[in-house]
Parts: structure tokens; sequence; C-alpha cells
């Protein structure tokens, strides 16, 4: 079984994870943390194939999440 690919972004500004797909049409989400990121991609990732005509009906899907987080920290002087 191949894994879908998903991409996680955070947004600073927005303070969210927004999470994108080419292998799920349509895929755009966000989430306040990326444990409920998590949660709302097992319901749509099933629900957007299912819009998008994929043959599978009831299987199981495995997909990949790729997190890409920017940070900045300072460095204290000793």
């Amino acid at each position: 079984m191949t894994a879908l690919l998903v991409k996680a972004v955070w947004d600073e500004e927005a303070s969210v994870w927004v999470a994108t797909s080419d292998d799920v049409p349509g895929l755009v989400t966000e989430a306040a943390s990326f444990d409920r990121l998590m949660q709302k991609l097992k319901v749509l990732i099933p629900e957007m194939l299912d819009e998008n005509g994929y043959a599978g009906g009831d299987a199981t899907h495995l997909f990949r999440v790729v997190a890409e987080c920017q940070a900045m920290t300072d460095r204290i002087a000793a």
C-alpha cells in the first residue's frame, strides 16, 4: 500500500498548521495543534477521496504527513 503524502506547514502569523496534498485533490485544512490536524485528516482524507471518485469504498488509506516549521532562537552569551 502506497502512502498518500500530506504536507503540513506551520503558519506563524495565524498560529495554525495548514495541510494540503497533491495526492488528495481539494484537501486543504488547518488546525491549531498537530494532534488536532491529524484527527481532522483522518476524517477529511476518506471524504475527499470519495468526493473525487477514488475507487476503494471502505478501504483503509495510509497517509504520511511531512511537517515543516520554522523558528528563531537567540544565542545567549555565557
